[in-house]
């Protein structure tokens, strides 16, 4: 992401681009401030030579000078507030996205699934530019408060009963100003929610375009997708009324405040104990003090963005697994073993698992209604999660004491929907913790039976993924390759074949024993095929194993068949291909 200049730091806990930019936006605010209060005393005092002199003595245009130079300096400090703000706002926008993307793909996978990819792309696109202005504003709100202050003390310097006059007022003007930061920040925060409620009913929408079109209910889509959007209208309108409401009380208080120091300087005028540049300097005194009020807008941006950031960096606080430096033993066959495992997941218990231990080399399928713990026990096994209890071991190490590295080179996973990968085919597949040659590469998308269709792309291997003509079954047999070419001791396939024909999950099945790295085999089933030709099966059943077992003797089951909607009078288990195949050098739970 570009930082215009300041580099955000990575990881959650980064700092952003630093504190230089909202530093230098302060300081050429306060110096901006300066000048603007320095110039009535100035002007003031050249108009007092004016008069007195008609201008005859020098020092006239030495405060001449000095004003016209106040006034430039105030125009250059305040492009140069404008060009720092625009850097500050970059960079700090750009270290909040950061932060929150790298938060969001370091969390617990399952810990990101109530956040909709609506609501994440609003968070990381509107509310990051929000959260990111808001230190530039901050520095902005702090200096403006050095005008009214500055201008007040002048005004004491000048003339104290001027400027006891304009001060009684200013509790009236801050009392807007309080009111307008409290009524602000719980519209801004609803205002955010809703349009996260849009973006993430638009997305769902597009996800499901054909099934609309099919049904003709795009009237319905386009109600149901809109529907949070008079809530919005009322939000917004809540919101500029707030503004409004504030500008308007201080725009009344304001004048007030610059008339009742008129009449009193005036009235200081007429007594001799003002001269007429000191009542030009009151004047103007008093209106930069009022002017307090005029900090509404900026104060705006910093609720704004407050609320904004507190949403965006949701995503970077999510949490995320910590590792320990264990690494495992050398060579080791990949034995899995799951010692008193439970998973809960609001109050309900989804998965208890306990004394279960797979030989290494042994592949082994998880089967069971829908609901019944599946993808939680392929997660819990890979350490995608952990266990609320219990724990999970590879070759007799637990996997939560695993360093980063060591767990991701020896676990890989396959999925019925692969995460889509920039870069070319060859590029996509060879992505991951191991380096993969290109030979290394062409042997996985064989064996995922990939490599027919790969050759027929515009450019073979080198054709952008982007553009790759690709249905859902060739995606997954990618997603497979990809998974065969980083296979360490342990592969879990999570659903991976399920968009494969009979033929070709057959291919895959024999490729993945004879020309894949040996190891360990957890593989959801949905097919008794599959099931089948695993050496043994894990039947689940309302989160708890049921069973450990071949699978030709689940068959005789009558509730083992009904897994698989197979008849219950069935009790003939599907021919597995045992060609080649390993018996397992032991099994038991």
């Amino acid at each position: 992401m570009l930082t215009t200049g300041f580099r955000a730091r990575d990881g959650a806990g980064g700092a952003g681009p630093g504190r230089a930019p909202e530093v230098l936006v302060l300081l050429c605010s306060v110096g901006a401030a300066a000048a603007t209060v320095a110039q009535p005393f100035a002007l003031g005092r050249t108009l007092d030579l004016l008069l007195r002199d008609g201008g005859a003595d020098g020092a006239v245009g030495r405060w001449l000078a000095l004003t016209a130079v106040l006034l430039l300096g105030e125009l250059l400090l305040d492009s140069l507030t404008s060009l720092f703000t625009g850097r500050c706002n970059a960079g700090w926008t750009a270290s909040v996205r950061s932060r929150a993307f790298d938060g969001l793909l370091r969390a617990v996978p399952e810990r990101a699934g109530p956040f909709t990819p609506g609501d994440v792309g609003t968070r990381l696109t509107l509310n990051a530019a929000d959260a990111g202005g808001a230190p530039a504003a901050r520095a902005a709100l702090a200096a403006s408060v050095v005008t009214p202050v500055g201008a007040l003390v002048a005004l004491a310097v000048v003339d104290v009963w001027v400027a006891a006059c304009v001060l009684a007022g200013l509790p009236a003007l801050a009392l807007v100003l309080r009111t307008f930061a409290r009524d602000t920040g719980a519209s801004v925060a609803a205002y955010q929610n809703t349009q996260s409620q849009i973006a993430s009913r638009l997305l769902e929408a597009l996800e499901g375009a054909a099934t609309i079109a099919a049904a003709g209910t795009v009237a319905r889509e386009r109600a149901r997708i809109l529907a949070p959007l008079e809530e919005l209208a009322a939000l917004g309108r809540r919101m500029w009324a707030l503004h409004g409401r504030a500008l308007g009380r201080s725009g009344v208080l304001v004048p007030l405040l610059t008339l009742a120091a008129t009449a009193v300087g005036g009235l200081r005028l007429a007594s001799g104990a003002l001269s007429v540049g000191e009542l030009l300097a009151v004047c103007r005194y008093a209106q930069l003090t009022a002017g307090v009020g005029g900090a509404a807008s900026l104060l705006g941006a910093v609720v704004r963005g407050r609320e904004a950031h507190n949403r965006t960096l949701a995503l970077a606080g999510m949490p995320t697994l910590d590792y320990g430096t264990r690494r495992l033993p050398p060579a080791g066959p990949g034995d899995l073993e799951l010692r008193g495992v439970r998973v809960v997941r609001d109050g309900r218990q989804v998965l208890r698992v306990d004394g279960v231990r797979v030989e290494g080399g042994t592949t082994v399928a998880v089967v069971g209604r829908s609901g019944a713990g599946k993808s939680v026990l392929a997660a819990v096994a890979g350490r995608l999660i952990d266990p609320d209890e219990g724990h999970v071991l590879l070759d007799g190490v637990r996997l939560d004491r695993l360093a980063r590295e060591a767990l991701r080179t020896e676990v890989a996973y396959a999925f019925e929907r692969p995460a889509p990968a920039e870069g070319t085919v060859a590029e996509a597949v060879a992505a991951g913790p191991r380096r993969v040659s290109p030979e290394q590469v062409r042997e996985a998308c064989r064996a995922a039976g990939a490599d027919g269709f790969v050759r027929r792309l515009p450019s073979g291997y080198d054709t952008p993924l982007s553009t790759a003509p690709l249905s859902g079954g060739e995606h997954q047999r990618l997603g497979l390759a990809r998974a065969f070419a980083h296979a360490g001791r342990l592969l879990i396939m999570d659903d991976a074949t399920s968009s494969l024909d009979t033929a070709t999950e057959h291919e895959v099945d024999r490729a993945l024993r004879h020309s894949v790295r040996p190891g360990t085999r957890l593989v959801v089933a949905h097919r008794p095929s599959v099931a089948a030709r695993a050496d043994l099966v894990i039947w689940l059943e309302d989160g708890g194993v049921r069973a450990v077992a071949p699978h030709h003797e689940l068959w005789h089951t009558a509730d083992y068949r009904a897994v698989f909607g197979a008849g219950g009078t069935e009790v003939t288990a599907p021919r597995a291909d045992t060609t080649h195949r390993p018996e397992p050098e032991g099994v038991r739970r």
